[in-house]
């Protein structure tokens, strides 16, 4: 039973499979129905994120009045755009290698598994490095782009390393392969 794969034989996994017996059925019928139940997760998070959109949207477009010495009274945004946008961009890259290793420590009796801590780092180094080298390298030839607030960019720069000593301290020296409720 250790060597059988997931869905084949006397496999079983997390969630797979799903029916009783489906180990049995031919493979098209079962990737039929594993295809048309990823379009409903698709479905549902288009969803979720058309109204977390809304949300976004809603809450950025709250303004309010400000007087200025003069006496003239101007309306400013509460909410920076910008930032908004770029929470509702890091959320919804992040957010499923964050689910997969919670799934990962739960199924494991809060062990930390191969994938989860791999992954979410892997994520985090994607997203630090390559995408700012892409915005780099899109500037044309010629021209010259400079950080507005070089501060935002070092705080940015600082917490990400940090996280990534943190876990490294955390699962290698603190508590090896395990993941502590403090953690």
């Amino acid at each position: 039973m250790a060597n059988d794969r997931i869905c084949e034989g006397e496999g079983k996994g997390l969630f797979f499979p799903i029916l009783p017996k489906e180990n049995t059925w031919h493979k098209p019928p079962r990737a039929f129905m594993y295809f048309v139940a990823l379009l409903w997760c698709f479905l549902g998070v288009s969803i979720v994120a058309d109204i977390f959109m809304g949300a976004i949207e809603a809450v950025t477009s709250k303004r309010r009045a400000k007087r200025l010495p003069g006496g003239r009274t101007v309306y400013v945004n509460i909410w920076n755009p910008t930032v908004a946008n770029l929470s509702l961009m890091a959320l919804g890259t992040s957010a499923p290698e964050i689910l997969l290793s919670v799934i990962e420590v739960l199924a494991n009796n809060m062990f930390s598994g191969e994938l989860g801590p791999s992954c979410i780092v892997g994520s985090a180094a994607f997203n630090l490095m390559v995408i700012i080298a892409v915005c780099v390298c899109a500037v044309p030839d010629g021209q010259k782009r400079t950080i507005r607030r070089p501060g935002v960019f070092a705080v940015t720069a600082a917490f990400s390393l940090l996280a990534y000593v943190w876990l490294l301290i955390v699962l290698a020296v603190i508590s090896p392969d395990v993941v502590e409720w403090w953690e």
